[in-house]
């Protein structure tokens, strides 16, 4: 389930980059802030942003971190500090607020709806974060989805990594993302890293969680795009269609606009 897409990648690095610059000149921000987590998305949306000339601010905010994803993160904003003179870090350690938080709600005896939960707690707290940074020094919160996963699967947070700004890297699949971030240089050890949320603070990977891998998503995603069905595919083709489809369908709450009851206007004479 190969994708062959053919990329401009000084193209479309270019295109990213003054399309964040335009953006920040014309809403009158500072710059930019960014959760780096160790993984190949917020490396290249970092990247991007450091290379507009506005200054980027570089979080880390583990939680119960895997030592490997800080690692990584550190190495990147290592990296990215000494390529960008307008990139500054910061290291928030949320993990007492979260065990506070834990403390102090009820607890629930489904245990998969609870870790589940719980998980997503983790990206509304980094979320929090991002924003009390982004409020005072006037930046952006700058998103690092991809396209499968913003619009796609949903596989995010809704108000967690799904309530950002700005998102630059929204409109490429993972594959392309993957090519991007070598084009401007994303470290060698985030490249190859196997892909996790690293939300549950253990080692599971993205593949997972959703069934799938990026690679085969992004190929369902396409053939959905298409028409297709997955009564026109079999064996793993048709399991992936499957898992593709339902995901989609799960997740429209995230990727759809907040209902709105309206009122009829008889009701109501302003």
């Amino acid at each position: 389930m190969s994708n062959k897409t053919t990329l401009n990648l000084e193209g479309i690095h270019g295109h990213i980059v003054n399309w964040l610059k335009t953006y920040a000149e014309n809403s009158g921000v500072k710059g930019f802030v960014i959760g780096i987590s160790g993984g190949i998305d917020s490396a290249l949306t970092s990247t991007l942003c450091a290379q507009t000339g506005f200054p980027v601010l570089c979080v880390e905010m583990p939680i119960h971190q895997a030592e490997s994803h800080v690692n990584r993160a550190n190495e990147h904003i290592d990296q990215l500090k000494k390529r960008f003179p307008n990139v500054f870090n910061d290291r928030v350690d949320l993990t007492p607020s979260f065990e506070t938080f834990k403390n102090s709600v009820s607890t629930c005896e489904n245990e998969k709806a609870l870790n589940l939960t719980l998980a997503n707690t983790r990206a509304r707290l980094r979320m929090t974060t991002l924003y009390y940074l982004a409020g005072i020094h006037g930046f952006l919160v700058a998103g690092t989805g991809n396209k499968v996963e913003d619009f796609g699967v949903g596989f995010y947070t809704k108000y967690g990594d799904g309530g950002v700004d700005v998102s630059p890297i929204a409109d490429l699949m993972k594959s392309e993302v993957r090519q991007l971030a070598k084009f401007v240089n994303v470290p060698e050890s985030i490249l190859i890293a196997k892909p996790t949320d690293g939300l549950f603070g253990d080692d599971r990977s993205d593949e997972d969680q959703l069934g799938a891998s990026y690679d085969e998503l992004e190929w369902a995603m396409l053939e959905m795009e298409k028409g297709n069905i997955q009564e026109n595919f079999e064996g793993r083709k048709a399991e992936v269609f499957r898992i593709y489809k339902r995901l989609n369908s799960i997740n429209q709450h995230k990727m759809q606009p907040i209902p709105v009851c309206e009122i009829p206007k008889e009701f109501i004479i302003r």
